[in-house]
């Protein structure tokens, strides 16, 4: 029986386990990347390891979510993992060089290798077919050390591609389609191939919008072969050397097939507050817009941008609508400054904002009241964009272009001929912005620096065989790590301050659950289907650990959040009968008993003392999980403390 491309890069990096759905592996990293909203937690943890220098063949820092400094938090952080990132040999991406995964893209991603990183949209790097994962910041730091990687072995997920995309049509649209088609729940488990004739159509940046917002499936990850199409990439940016062929075998076997013919599609937006409410642009086209933002990780390409300027060249933005356009990285801003399309998106009335995550993480950028706001991003979660009541679509760069010069969401198929544009055959290279590590001997005499916003991460106690705890908190399907701690300009510089932190924990659902929650001193939250989706933020784990909670019962989990409670130490629970979830109130008193039996059975009671009732609870743990559980959290284990 052949194997998928994820199937054959797993293969060559499996350290423990077998290649069967569902059991746990084991996975050799080669590559790792953090961004500073999680970097400064990250490099926190891989000090407290004790290991004097990351052991991955490449690992570097990036800066691209805190950027705005109202206060001296953003900048003492840039600091502490600049001089962190020296002294354990970490490449250091300076604030103003780019997002994360468009640079890591650029100058460092290599197909057929592993990377795993502390942002969930890691998986763009399966553009040019690296197995790249978001993972949790105890992950990442584990990995730096030598430490392999944990998953559940996924299942394998075909999507077939016929035809090509007509003009107006994009990437974005492949990526809204296969939302309509399996919804943010549907990858959950999944490692998701694109194939078949009609990848030969696409681009590497049209290759990474797709496996970008594969995240947004709950997806393990996404991938794509690596062809002549990804060798012409890497020759422009000077990197042939790095490039090997990578596809699956003609008789690999997949748990599921899914036909998309790209000929068929049509402009797509994905509606408040979830990215798979779907409709077409056609369907939309009575909504006055006020604000459109176009960048992100998803669509910040020289690609993208091209494409934007070309729409936008001789004419002027609606005087209805703020347009901003934030390129992917330096290396983008600058070859459009080259070639003159920077000129036409300034000359359209847009403003252009730093190569950075920006209004994609509610850092600036919010739209007026209740305003309705255009995204090229890939998430539109309710008051992630800074503004409680803000009506978020998520639209491609063709979308988003003509709906700002018209003012209502457009069609942009009504605009006439699609501009062409071609992409350069050699890329502008300028690595000045990456600073190197020291060699090991100046590493020894080097401080890392840490400024008083920096504070320790929470411990966990050992697991105890009873836990007893008040129900704080319960909340319906789809809880996001925004809805338990959310972004923002005025939260994220809290990032390495934890008790600070805490104060905004499930702010969006219950602003009083952090007084609640610490006054109850144990914590259980109740909660729905794929609770913990989108972000990879360790802090959504580390937070509730710090207010007491003890245990989290869902019906069901996203993947990584899942992970991360485990590393917190933090207990992830399932009811064994969904209906149970209207049994249980919150300020209900708990038990779950028979713990330590329970970890290696799978079946846990819960106790309801109030209402007098027990209700079953499941959970699959690894032998692994259970010690990492019992020793109190990730960190403890791997250090021997248990």
């Amino acid at each position: 029986m052949g194997l998928t491309i994820a199937q054959k890069i797993i293969k060559e990096h499996l350290v423990e386990g077998e290649m069967i759905a569902g059991q746990e592996i084991a996975l050799r990293i080669d590559q790792t990347l953090t961004q500073d909203a999680t970097g400064t937690m990250a490099y926190l943890e891989f000090e407290s390891i004790g290991i004097p220098r990351v052991r991955t063949e490449l690992s570097v820092a990036y800066i691209d979510h805190n950027t705005l400094q109202s206060g001296f938090e953003n900048a003492d952080d840039h600091i502490y993992i600049q001089s962190a990132a020296k002294k354990y040999g970490l490449r250091f991406s300076r604030p103003g060089n780019g997002i994360c995964h468009q640079v890591h893209l650029e100058r460092f991603g290599k197909p057929g290798k592993t990377l795993i990183g502390s942002d969930s949209h890691t998986p763009t790097g399966g553009g040019i077919g690296m197995l790249a994962m978001g993972a949790g910041g105890m992950d990442v730091a584990v990995a730096m050390g030598g430490g392999a990687y944990y998953i559940t072995m996924p299942k394998m997920i075909k999507v077939n591609l016929t035809g090509s995309l007509k003009p107006w049509v994009s990437a974005k649209d492949v990526s809204l389609e296969i939302l309509r088609i399996l919804s943010v729940k549907g990858g959950v488990g999944s490692i998701i191939e694109w194939g078949g004739e009609g990848i030969k159509t696409l681009t590497v940046p049209q290759r990474a919008t797709i496996t970008n917002m594969g995240t947004e499936l709950g997806a393990t990850t996404s991938i794509f072969p690596s062809d002549e199409i990804t060798r012409a990439v890497l020759e422009a940016q000077g990197r042939g050397e790095d490039y090997i062929p990578l596809a699956s075998d003609e008789d690999a076997v997949y748990d599921r097939i899914i036909d998309i013919n790209l000929s068929e599609l049509k402009p797509l937006l994905a509606c408040p507050h979830s990215p798979d409410n779907i409709k077409t642009a056609e369907e939309l086209s009575s909504i006055k817009v006020d604000q459109v933002c176009i960048g992100s990780c998803t669509n910040s390409s020289l690609a993208d941008l091209l494409k934007v300027a070309a729409i936008l060249k001789g004419k002027t933005v609606h005087e209805s609508v703020s347009l901003s356009v934030s390129p992917g990285s330096k290396q983008v801003l600058s070859m459009l400054a080259d070639c003159g399309a920077l000129s036409d998106i300034l000359a359209s009335g847009a403003r252009v904002l730093e190569c950075a995550c920006g209004p994609c993480i509610g850092m600036g950028f919010s739209p007026n009241s209740a305003g309705v706001s255009l995204r090229t991003f890939n998430r539109n979660f309710e008051g992630r964009s800074g503004t409680k009541d803000g009506q978020v679509y998520l639209v491609s760069p063709e979308v988003a272009a003509a709906s700002a010069l018209t003012g209502y969401i457009t069609d942009p198929r009504t605009l006439g001929e699609c501009p062409e544009i071609e992409l350069p055959e050699k890329f502008k290279i300028n690595d000045s912005a990456i600073v190197l590590p020291a060699d090991v001997e100046e590493a020894k005499t080097l401080e890392v620096k840490r400024g008083p916003n920096i504070k320790p991460f929470p411990e966990a106690m050992p697991l105890e065989d009873k836990v007893s705890a008040r129900l704080t908190l319960k909340v319906g399907d789809n809880i996001t790590t925004d809805h338990i701690m959310p972004a923002g300009a005025k939260i994220l510089p809290y990032r390495s301050n934890i008790p600070y932190l805490s104060k905004f924990c499930f702010g969006v659902c219950d602003e009083s659950f952090p007084e609640r929650a610490k006054a109850a001193g144990s914590t259980v939250i109740v909660g729905g289907i794929n609770y913990g989706q989108g972000s990879s933020r360790e802090h959504a784990a580390l937070v509730p650990l710090y207010l007491g909670v003890r245990a989290v019962v869902a019906k069901s989990f996203a993947r990584i959040h899942a992970a991360n409670l485990i590393n917190a130490g933090i207990l992830p629970l399932t009811f064994a009968n969904p209906e149970d979830y209207d049994k249980v109130e919150q300020d209900d008193e708990l038990e779950l008993v028979g713990l330590y039996e329970g970890l290696k059975s799978g079946k846990i009671t819960l106790i309801d003392k109030t209402k007098n009732i027990e209700i079953a609870c499941v959970g699959e743990f690894s032998d692994r999980q259970q010690k990492i559980l019992l020793a109190g959290g990730l960190l403890k284990y791997t250090k021997g403390d248990n």
